[in-house]
Parts: structure tokens; sequence; C-alpha cells
């Protein structure tokens, strides 16, 4: 096509095709034009599988101009064209969509700033002497946007939540600025109940980004091949905005607070609820145990185990709530079981040194063969078995694998020197000595085996 331009909603493109000017827009948004190697970095997206080029997606410029340039050449074309690319309605592909600038005023100078710098910290001075010039601009939410898009390429998330709260603060919203900030918060480990407001208006907006309307001079099969493309985008940064949630909800400390932010997102996100059922429902299992709600937990734990078999900590949790609270110890056996299957089948994450890793795994065997103890010896009781070394092997394995635990442990000890006194022939050597572990421990179970060695070592005393 030539030249065309036309005010309000028409389009601008100077031989371009429709496909062409996206591919250029995402240039655009990604806040790197200049040659060479200096913002050749990827459009980040947090630790997630959603990533793409940043200019790599451009094609050859003779596709969307026509004709060869020099680099120079070409730099002042992609500087003049961005002044200009505001006027396209293509905004989900825009950086500050509804925030455009014009030639020779401080925001194009400072748009030539940002653009043309070679390392971020140029970038971040620019953007702060515009702020403290033009504090009251108009303008200021782009900056606080390309602050965002800038501490990101630092990996400065504290920053990132700064400048990005400061620009939603300003009533303006749009996808990139909302996914940023979920990318700082993300990134830093921290969370907040605004990053969760993002995550419940970001399909609305990322919807609204992705459905602009049709130029008139743009051909039917090139506006469906935009908008499929527009679709596709739409598509990762929802994933993303998915992603963000399954990291930040288990960061809130609140267990309530955290099942009514799961409620919010079911509300929001019925489909991936779905999708992501296994850890959705894990979430749910820890909350609903953190807000002592047993009833809760079991049924989010059993969903949990159902939707992942192989789910190590739901096995583990569920055995010993099965066990302990003595509600079903058939089911208790049998994940213990499962759970010690699972957890010799552990592998070490990278970043995690061979000692942190077995004390981990050595915490889930013993957690496993605790539960597995106590069931074990349960039923026995129950069948009035008195021949209880099974289950004393089982809380004997438990004690020594507990060793980081001093609350398990120390509950380990107790119910082997229990079983020790329960069985026949009763053990008070045995008994005494595990009870005298328990006792140096700093746990729960302090007291508890400090009563019972008195009793032991007064019914040993008699029998001399």
């Amino acid at each position: 096509m030539g030249v065309a331009y036309g005010g309000g909603g028409d389009f601008f493109c100077w031989q371009f095709s429709a496909s062409c000017c996206i591919k250029f827009l995402r240039c655009l948004k990604s806040g790197s034009f200049v040659s060479g190697s200096a913002d050749k970095a990827r459009l980040m997206r947090g630790r997630s599988r959603v990533s793409r080029p940043a200019c790599g997606a451009i094609p050859n410029p003779r596709c969307c101009f026509g004709l060869e340039v020099s680099m120079r050449k070409m730099f002042i074309l992609l500087v003049f064209l961005g002044l200009l690319v505001f006027a396209c309605p293509l905004q989900a592909q825009q950086v500050c969509p509804g925030l455009p600038y014009v030639a020779n005023t401080p925001e194009d100078e400072l748009m030539q700033a940002v653009n043309g710098a070679d390392k971020p910290e140029e970038q971040v001075a620019a953007l702060d002497k515009y702020a403290q010039e033009h504090a009251d601009s108009k303008f200021m939410p782009c900056v606080d946007e390309y602050y965002t898009m800038t501490y990101l390429k630092l990996n400065n998330y504290d920053k990132v939540v700064e400048y990005g709260e400061k620009g939603l603060a300003s009533n303006y919203k749009d996808a990139m600025l909302m996914l940023n900030v979920l990318k700082g918060y993300v990134g830093s480990g921290k969370v907040a109940d605004s990053a969760f407001d993002i995550i419940n208006q970001a399909p609305d907006v990322i919807k609204a980004e992705s459905k602009p309307a049709k130029p008139s001079n743009v051909s039917d099969a090139e506006w469906q091949k935009a908008l499929e493309e527009n679709a596709a985008q739409a598509k990762d940064e929802l994933a993303y905005v998915v992603y963000a949630f399954l990291q930040l909800v288990p960061r809130v400390s609140d267990p309530n607070k955290r099942i009514e932010r799961l409620d919010g997102f079911a509300k929001t996100f019925p489909e991936d609820v779905e999708k992501n059922a296994a850890q959705i429902n894990f979430d749910y299992f820890i909350a609903s145990k953190m807000a002592n709600k047993p009833d809760k937990a079991m049924e989010y734990g059993e969903k949990t185990i159902a939707a992942d078999p192989n789910n190590l900590v739901a096995h583990n949790l569920l055995a010993y709530d099965y066990a302990i609270g003595r509600t079903n110890p058939d089911k208790a056996a049998d994940y213990a079981k499962k759970a010690i299957e699972l957890a010799q089948q552990m592998k070490k994450p990278e970043g995690l040194s061979d000692a942190q890793f077995k004390q981990e795994q050595d915490n889930q065997l013993g957690m496993a063969h605790l539960s597995l103890g106590y069931a074990t010896f349960t039923r026995a009781v129950a069948a009035k078995i008195k021949k209880l070394g099974p289950a004393i092997d089982e809380l004997k394995t438990a004690a020594d694998l507990l060793g980081a635990n001093p609350e398990l442990q120390g509950q380990a000890l107790y119910y082997l020197a229990y079983a020790y006194e329960s069985g026949a022939p009763v053990n008070h050597k045995g008994a005494i000595e595990a009870l005298n572990r328990a006792v140096s421990l700093q746990s729960s179970w302090k007291a508890p085996a400090d009563d019972l060695l008195a009793r032991v070592k007064k019914a040993a005393s008699g029998e001399e």
C-alpha cells in the first residue's frame, strides 16, 4: 500500500502491510530501537515460558519499507515512525496506548534519549531527568511504564513494583504495565493485595487491547492475520497472569485471605482452574490446613492426589492426618507407603547442596515412616495384637531420620516409647532411652515425654 494517513481512527503506514506493522510495533513495545547490541534483550516475562524477541521478530527492512537504507537512516526512520505509531489503532502492540506524544516536545526528546541509550542505566537517567522537570505531566504514567521496562532489564524488581504501582495509581492501565508489575512481584519474592487486583482486572484489559477497530485502508486478509497475532499475544499474556497467580498465592500468609484469593481466581479464570487443578487444589489443601479446617483440608488433599498422583507432600500430609487423627489408619498406611516410594525417587534440584537435599529427603522419609508406624500401631492395638515389632521398627526409623525436625522427632520418640510399653514383652529400657531423647529436644512433646518417662521409671523400679 502507499502512504496513508488520517486522523482519529485512521491508520498510518508507509509501505507497511498490517502484519509488518504489528511486528514493527512489537519492537516499539520493547522500548528497543537502536542498532548494534544495545537493546536486543528479550521482552521479559518473568520466570515463565512466555517470551519473545523484542526486535528479532522484525523482518527484513524491505518487507516493511520496500527499499534499502543505511543503518543510520533506518534508525532515524524508526524514531520518526515511533512518533506516529500512537495513531495506529493496534493498541495491543503498543507501549502506553492512549498517551501519544508529538515531535519537538519534551516527551519526544525523552523517547529519543531512552531509545538511543546503550545501557539501561542511561535510560533510567533520562527518565529521572524528565520526571524531575515534568512531574505534573499527563505523560508521567507512560514514564512510569518505561521505568518498569528498564528496571526489569536490571532485575531490580522492587523498583519495577514501585513505578508500576505508581503508574496504576494514576488510574491508567494497559496490559504491559500490569504485566510488568506482576513480573516485579514474582521476581521480588514479595506479594501485596494490589497484585491480585491486577490479576483479576488483567483479562478485560488484555481482551480490549487485542481487539481494536479495523482500519478502513487495511484488507480483510491482512487484518485477519493481524487479529490472529493479537490473539496469540493475548493468550501468552493471560498465561503469564495465571503463572503469576500460582507463584504469588502461596506467599499470602493469612490462610483465610489465601482461600479468598483462590476463590476469586476460580471465578475469574474458571478454565485455568481446570487446567491447573493439581496446583489449585494443593493450594486450597495447604490453606485449609493452616486455617484449621480439617474437613476442607481432607477434601482438597484427596483432590490434589487425584489430579497429581505423585505429589509427595500431599501424600505425606494426608497420611499423617489420617494416622494421627485415627480416622483411617488403612488409608494412612497406603499413603505413607506411597510417600516413602516418592521420597526415595526425589531428584536434587539445582542450587541445592547435597547436605540440604539429604536433609529434605530425610525429613519427608521420616514423616512418612512416622505416619506408617503410628497407623501400624493403631491397627495392631485395635486387633488386640501385642506383637508390635513392625510399628516399633517404623517409629525407630522415623526418629533416626527426623534429626533436623525436633517437633516430629519428639513425636516419633514419644510414640516409640509408648509402643515399647504397650507390646509384649514390655520393654522399659527401650522406652526410657526413647523418652530421654525426647525430653532433650525443644518441642511440644518435651512435657508429655517427661511425664511418661516418670511413669515408666516407676513401673521399671517396681519390677526390680
